[in-house]
């Protein structure tokens, strides 16, 4: 599908919040700084190696700007951050979302971290399904990748586990937060062979 000179994503109009079995997987909404604040604090020492925001804990008012223009990018489709959220007790499990996105080619990182203590349970793979068939259905697709570092073996294997195919691994991409350069892990899934 070749996009019009004149397409702009703000014009698409797509749900604020979809549901898996187990998750009510949502847009940011103004007020969520809180939960968001409260899941990083409990799951800074996890996160802190591979997430460059928890190197620091954040404020509850850091938090909360956090989520407003994580609101405001949603709208203006500039990156789509997306809450996780248990469907039962609506308890803040973590957050996932598409960014580095580009609309021409239709391609979406799928990114995701869960609180520590739902870690396990395999919430994350089951909103990674989820998320993925919202941007092939609402956004229509054509590749989607999920990248982490090459030592963050529990977010690769969630990668594995929803069928991404590890295209390569990029060397000494970034520093870590101990200043290490690390290497970086991309897999992807792509429309025609592994999606329609």
């Amino acid at each position: 599908m070749t996009e019009s000179s004149s397409f702009n994503p703000i014009m698409l109009t797509i749900p604020e919040s979809f549901h898996t079995e187990r998750l009510t997987i949502r847009a940011p909404q103004w007020g969520d700084g809180a939960a968001v604040n409260e899941a990083v604090r409990e799951s800074a020492e996890q996160l802190r190696l591979w997430l460059p925001f928890a190197e620091k804990i954040p404020s509850l008012e850091e938090s909360e700007v956090t989520v407003r223009k994580a609101r405001l990018q949603y709208l203006e489709r500039t990156d789509m951050m997306l809450h996780l959220r248990d469907r039962h007790t609506d308890e803040f499990v973590g957050s996932s979302g598409l960014h580095r996105i580009d609309w021409n080619a239709r391609c979406f990182e799928i990114g995701y971290w869960i609180r520590t203590s739902r870690a396990g349970e395999g919430l994350m793979t089951e909103a990674v399904r989820g998320i993925e068939q919202f941007a092939i259905t609402h956004l229509e697709a054509n590749r989607l990748e999920i990248r982490c570092d090459a030592r963050n073996l529990r977010s690769a294997k969630v990668a594995e586990r929803v069928g991404y195919t590890l295209e390569g691994t990029l060397r000494k991409m970034r520093r870590d937060s101990t200043g290490t350069l690390v290497d970086c892990m991309v897999f992807s899934k792509v429309r025609g062979s592994e999606f329609e």
